[in-house]
């Protein structure tokens, strides 16, 4: 069977005769892996949106076999809200010719056999109002650069201190649109959408603590914005980064 199954792949292979229409019709529908989990290989072609393996919840058995299988498959997985232990794990049973990226301060682990991302164009920024939303920030980060785009950051440019903000929105000027992660009261997206013409996403952050201080003041806030903003869900940095770069890929394929 052909080491690497993306779609485009699947049906040259077909044409060619070097795999049957049943195995296609698998491969696209799904690769098995012991009854715990389905790949979806088609999901970037599909979608433009690699599948990310949740790490969170699943035991360290049926995460290896998924991470393995992806990989085998596709040259390239990506582990999202994994633990040190779960990391460990995998580590240890790491293939041979498969190289690992561990980012701890977001918790991805990222396997690969070589396979790097392939440049869509467009540029991301991602703005962070404190130090501690920064792990938010590296997570959305980490998929918008999966995903093939050039990402631009400034970091601890928060309200409190705002006149920090105004030379790194100068910095980031020629990005193509905006993720701003904020928790406490979480008015820097709103900041940001009044200061920049391109699209801006609000990241409520967990940050804070006392009365809504989880990240549901800073997403209130978000929601309540005047400034014209796209809000995600609390710490998703994942979403926040799937959806910049994809915008960004639009924008810039335009330029």
């Amino acid at each position: 069977m052909p080491e690497h199954h993306t779609l485009p792949e699947i049906l040259i292979q077909v044409r060619n005769g070097t795999l049957s229409p049943a195995t296609a019709e698998q491969l696209i529908a799904g690769l098995p892996v012991d009854e715990v989990a389905n790949l979806d290989l088609a999901r970037t072609d599909r979608c433009g949106i690699p599948e990310v393996v949740l790490a969170e919840g699943k035991d360290t058995d049926s995460l290896i076999k998924i991470m393995h299988s992806y990989v085998r498959a596709a040259g390239r997985v990506i582990a999202s809200r994994i633990t040190p232990e779960q990391t460990a794990a995998v580590l240890a049973a790491l293939p041979s010719g498969i190289t690992a990226d561990y980012r701890e301060i977001c918790r991805i682990l990222i396997l690969s056999d070589g396979t790097v991302p392939k440049s869509v164009g467009g540029t991301v920024a991602i703005v962070t109002a404190g130090t501690s939303d920064i792990r938010v920030a590296e997570e959305a980060r980490t998929i918008a650069e999966e995903m093939g785009t050039a990402v631009l950051t400034a970091y601890d440019v928060g309200v409190a201190g705002i006149h920090r903000l105004f030379p790194a929105l100068e910095r980031l000027k020629e990005a193509d649109i905006y993720i701003v992660c904020a928790g406490r009261e979480g008015t820097l997206p709103s900041v940001v959408a009044g200061l920049v013409n391109k699209p801006v996403i609000g990241v409520p952050v967990s940050t804070g603590y006392g009365y809504m201080g989880h990240g549901e003041a800073a997403l209130a806030s978000m929601l309540q914005s005047c400034a014209a903003i796209t809000v995600v869900n609390i710490d998703a940095g994942f979403t926040a980064g799937a959806v910049a770069a994809r915008t960004a890929a639009l924008i810039g394929g335009k330029k």
